[in-house]
């Protein structure tokens, strides 16, 4: 399993300076936004039945990273989360778990013990989530204490006033410090706020100065905004995973996350993964959905083709 990103890769000289990192970010190829978005259409028509569709689901339920974000989060939701993400299903125990809980720093204690004994990881929002109006201490007190609380996982978000400005080098020592914060325990995951970022081109440049500064994934949003992971901003991402592998060796996951509801929609971006970057990153340690509603479809859907019938929304849990 290829290892998380080095400090030094192939393409370290472009991070030496402000002139040559924007030089290297806008000198990328320029995004074919009709080209874009007819390949991810055409790619989400594909049919898959069967087996084929059955495999698909238990991939996708092991790829959610189950979340709760809200201001009246409290421990019990917490704990009835962490449970349902170690046992989605209580009456089937074949059902997968799922990749991950993702709460907020104060409450990864309580999804800690909620999922102790598990392979369900612990993810933590941070750096003055969601917007990431933050000094860069208060950022990196965020993440300490997420780190220190246990957190196998951290997602910040990029300070998108700073990169539409083009204070690139800015948004690039700011995701090498959290990076650093994260210690050799916890994974990174950057979120670009695709939403905001208003283009193809920003969208590719953000997935490149994330991936050179050393995340472990790349996230489209925080589900905070009206526009979040879509399958055109996935695909383009996914090509910047599969091109900076080809580059440097290093391997990057991907993490779409807000506006996937239906298992019909996780089965389009799961086509998506397989054709762009390829079956390397059909692996939860490399491609997660950030969700909170998807996982009932999944496991209705589930049932459905167990049992041949469709048992409702009373058949899981309300989140």
């Amino acid at each position: 399993m290829p290892i998380h990103a080095p400090a030094s890769h192939a393409l370290t000289d472009v991070t030496a300076s402000d002139s040559t990192l924007r030089r290297f970010l806008h000198g990328l190829p320029g995004v074919d936004a009709v080209g874009l978005e007819a390949r991810a259409a055409s790619l989400g028509t594909r049919s898959i039945k069967t087996t084929a569709k059955a495999y698909a689901i238990d991939l996708a339920i092991s790829m959610v990273d189950l979340t709760t974000l809200e201001g009246a989060d409290t421990p019990g939701k917490v704990r009835a989360l962490g449970a349902k993400a170690v046992r989605p299903d209580p009456t089937d125990r074949t059902a997968p778990s799922t990749a991950a809980v993702c709460v907020y720093p104060d409450m990864v204690t309580v999804a800690k013990e909620a999922v102790a004994g598990s392979d369900v990881k612990v993810a933590s929002v941070a750096t003055a989530f969601p917007a990431g109006r933050a000094a860069l201490g208060v950022k990196l007190a965020d993440v300490r204490d997420a780190v220190a609380a246990g957190a196998d996982e951290v997602d910040m978000v990029i300070d998108r006033g700073a990169f539409l400005a083009g204070d690139y080098m800015k948004v690039y020592d700011e995701i090498v410090a959290v990076k650093e914060a994260c210690g050799t325990s916890s994974r990174l995951k950057v979120i670009f706020e695709t939403g905001e970022l208003s283009t193809y081109d920003n969208i590719r440049r953000a997935s490149w100065l994330g991936m050179l500064a050393g995340a472990d994934f790349i996230k489209t949003s925080t589900g905070k905004v009206a526009v979040n992971a879509t399958p055109a901003n996935t695909l383009l991402m996914l090509e910047a995973v599969r091109d900076f592998r080809a580059q440097t060796g290093v391997q990057v996951g991907v993490k779409p996350a807000g506006g996937i509801r239906t298992s019909k929609d996780a089965v389009k971006f799961l086509v998506l993964v397989n054709e762009t970057a390829g079956e390397d990153w059909l692996d939860n340690h490399w491609f997660r959905f950030g969700a909170s509603s998807l996982l009932n479809d999944l496991l209705m859907q589930r049932q459905k083709l167990a049992t041949g019938r469709y048992s409702g929304p009373d058949y899981v849990t309300v989140d």
